[in-house]
């Protein structure tokens, strides 16, 4: 499904004009540095903060409402896929080849998703695989991903009424030439208030599914009868989730199970407290439904980004566009949540949140532009650059922990007992003599560091796998 190409110009490509490099041909294209550099820079965080996050709770997904680093991680791989799409799609005249490129590409992402977050994969801690279909989990990253994709990109083909590249450099010239897509994205946001805040929410029942749990079979009452609450019991998304997904497809264990309300270690993972409320063992699906409707904004935000960077030639005016929109998102967002008029919160993707993570998403890809793509520093950014260009290898070996998982498979004695443990406790934890020193820096070491230089390896070769 997914290709493993020997190919050394990806997709992300545009012409490069005279008037920046005077030194290159006119009609050569380069890769945007930039881009993948955030791309890596996204991956990298995804890996920290899924495999220290439990050391680091701090760095870890916020229990509920407001923002920890890993809460970033998400609106920023969506925001790269809409800033990827113009650059992509504009090389491609038949709106039909787009189209069936689209699909294509949708349905590789929704097979790998359901693959590897699904429950068919156990790595990389059991040496087992498999799922009882009655409980696979339907949704995932790459399912999102897949989903808003799919819209942005079929809007950016259909959408379009405009053939020029070159416009004027106006603040909004670039809003009025795809203004569509912003009907699109305003159309998206009714919907999804108008969900989130109309939906009455009833009482609802749950038995827990998870085997590992000491409650296992054991059946909770919620009390709910409400409507337009955002709290993790009664909120419509959840509820969306549960009526259309099934309660036993979804994700067992939410970060609302750190919250104070659920366990004595909050923000830690610990055992539950005798009297936490009945909702603290429910499931909950993160990347649901309805969530996923208004986690199609980051990607429209990104088209955007994307737009910018084709339309506008001069390095002054596209960094204009780019930095005073990231910061009118982020106070736009910082205003709402402090305000308590939409708090931020990933696990219901809050237009607040939509906000904030893609102002800062804005934010740190302008940085970078300038850092590399501008003060020419590229060198500084070699080993993320690498990561980028070959994301989805470093995603399914690393961020899944499928290389882990084969590694452990191959044990002396005792299933704890293998290469990536020994490394683990004799390397890092032992010699700083902190579980959670040592687990940070194996990951920063022996997972994203192994990992560029692997990706580094492969881009030498002009290897890459490409959805």
């Amino acid at each position: 499904m997914a290709e493993i190409k020997v190919d050394p110009v990806d997709n992300h490509t545009m012409v490069i004009p005279e008037t920046e490099i005077s030194a290159q041909k006119p009609h050569r294209t380069l890769r945007v540095a930039s881009l993948d550099i955030f791309r890596g820079l996204t991956v990298a965080l995804m890996i920290l903060v899924d495999d220290a996050g439990g050391e680091w709770p701090m760095i870890g997904h916020a229990p509920w409402h407001s923002c920890n680093l890993a809460d970033f991680v998400m609106p920023f791989f969506l925001f790269i896929v809409g800033m990827a799409i113009p650059l992509a799609l504009k090389r491609i005249p038949s709106k039909g080849k787009a189209v069936k490129k689209v699909i294509f590409r949708t349905l590789k992402l929704l097979f790998w998703g359901l693959l590897l977050q699904g429950g068919f994969s156990h790595a990389p801690d059991k040496l087992t695989y498999g799922v009882d279909m009655q409980m696979i989990r339907f949704c995932g990253i790459l399912q999102r991903i897949a989903f808003a994709y799919l819209v942005v990109a079929l809007a950016e083909i259909f959408l379009k009424d405009a053939q020029s590249n070159d416009i004027a450099a106006g603040y909004c010239s670039v809003f009025r030439l795809y203004c569509w897509h912003w009907l699109l994205g305003a159309c998206i946001l009714i919907l999804y208030l108008a969900m989130l805040y109309g939906t009455y929410v009833p009482d609802w029942q749950f038995a827990v599914h998870d085997k590992e749990s000491a409650d296992y079979g054991r059946v909770f009452t919620v009390d709910c009868n409400v409507r337009g609450k955002l709290n993790p019991p009664c909120n419509a998304v959840g509820y969306i989730d549960r009526e259309i997904l099934g309660i036993n497809h979804m994700y067992l264990k939410p970060a609302w199970r750190r919250a104070k309300a659920c366990t004595v270690n909050s923000p830690y993972e610990g055992p539950f407290i005798n009297d936490a409320p009945s909702w603290c063992h429910a499931p909950f699906e993160p990347e649901g439904i309805l969530s996923s409707i208004s986690a199609v904004l980051s990607t429209i935000i990104g088209v955007h980004f994307g737009h910018v960077l084709v339309h506008l030639k001069g390095h002054s005016e596209r960094l204009k566009q780019w930095i005073m929109m990231g910061f009118a998102l982020l106070i736009l967002g910082i205003i709402l949540h402090f305000t308590n008029a939409i708090p931020l919160n990933k696990q219901l993707y809050t237009f607040s949140y939509v906000c904030v993570t893609s102002g800062a998403a804005a934010l740190v890809f302008s940085a970078i532009y300038i850092l590399v793509d501008i003060w020419g520093l590229k060198y500084m950014f070699v080993p993320l650059k690498w990561i980028g260009m070959n994301a989805m290898l470093v995603y399914v070996m690393a961020a899944e922990g499928i290389f882990a998982g084969f590694i452990n498979g191959w044990y002396y004695e005792d299933p704890h007992n293998t290469l990536v443990y020994w490394i683990e406790k004799h390397i890092f934890i032992g010699v700083w003599n902190s579980r959670r020193v040592g687990i940070l820096l194996y990951v920063l070491f022996a997972e994203i560091i192994f990992w560029a230089i692997i990706a580094g390896i492969l881009h030498r070769f002009g290897i890459y796998w490409k959805l």
